[in-house]
């Protein structure tokens, strides 16, 4: 059978690069060294390979990830060969870390080198409210695949205060400390009540990506 014929656009695209982007909605990985990923985010791979669960890091972790319910369930990927990572048909993008960190929200995951060091955080108690409670803070040196629901934006947060919708935040820089602001009013009462009473505030030296959607509610695709 002859295959069928594709624009040079749609062939994988070959590199030595251990993180290539194959296209606008696709990642590739190549390995020796482990990666995590964020469960269900494989949608092929060439070589051979072994796929498991990895556990919370403490007890802290699994009690805030299942109470979320948003994400933070990763597995380990090891093995020879490539990996392709994919999510939900998600604008997908790479951000390299030389020894510092970043904060990514879980929905927006999609896989890291297994060399950094993560760790689950949490926003406060009003997040809850707003959605996005807990996210993932990424330290050390390393690649990190993130997904964005439309082409992403970067924001400067240090000029002036910057207010971000929590399920449109993707990642910002940990060296923000981000707050809630609440403009709950009796009006936000009548007609769809929706989450954009409260914003995750950021202001300092550092950057917030924000993507062009409100993206999935808790319990929604994956």
């Amino acid at each position: 059978m002859r295959s069928p014929i594709f624009d040079q656009a749609n062939h994988e695209k070959q590199s030595t690069a251990r993180w290539t982007a194959q296209s606008s909605k696709m990642l590739r990985v190549g390995f020796g060294p482990e990666a995590l990923a964020a469960k269900g985010a494989m949608v092929a791979y060439q070589g051979q390979f072994e796929f498991a669960h990895e556990g919370s890091g403490s007890v802290s972790n699994f009690l805030k990830k299942a109470i979320s319910n948003e994400g933070g369930r990763l597995m380990r990927v090891r093995g020879q060969g490539e990996v392709f990572f994919a999510r939900r048909n998600s604008d997908v993008f790479t951000i390299d870390l030389e020894g510092d960190s970043i904060t990514i929200n879980t929905s927006s995951l999609l896989a890291f080198d297994a060399a950094l060091q993560w760790k689950i955080t949490s926003i406060g108690n009003a997040g809850m409210l707003a959605g996005g409670l807990f996210n993932l803070t990424l330290t050390g040196n390393g690649t990190v695949g993130i997904t964005s629901d439309g082409p992403p934006m970067l924001l400067d947060c240090s000029v002036q205060p910057t207010f971000v919708d929590p399920q449109a935040a993707v990642c910002w820089s940990s060296s923000l400390t981000p707050g809630i602001k609440n403009d709950f009013t009796m009006g936000s009462l009548i007609g769809r009540g929706s989450g954009e009473s409260f914003q995750l505030a950021f202001h300092g030296p550092g950057f917030v990506v924000v993507q062009p959607s409100e993206g999935f509610s808790l319990g929604g695709p994956s």
